[in-house]
């Protein structure tokens, strides 16, 4: 396990201390769990984006979105 220095404002740090105390933990195991749950969330997002084809698909939908070059889900929904 790698050591890792990170700065946050200190109204926070006491805030997680209180956390700790209250919950009987230690910080380190708090911010362990916070960091699993971040990559968590975001592990879909980074599995779509790996891929290039994906990615290609995405800036082209935005592409086609920013030039008004787009169809209403009603529209699509109806087959039209």
């Amino acid at each position: 396990m790698l050591t890792t220095t990170v700065r946050i404002p200190t109204d926070k740090k006491d805030l997680l201390k209180i956390i700790a105390s209250v919950e009987k933990r230690d910080i380190k195991d708090i911010l362990t769990e916070l960091i699993d749950e971040y990559l968590e969330r975001h592990r879909e997002t980074l599995e779509i984006l790996s891929r290039p084809d994906r990615r290609s698909s995405i800036k082209e939908g935005l592409n086609a979105a920013n030039k008004g070059d787009t169809i209403k889900w009603r529209d699509k929904k109806a087959g039209k």
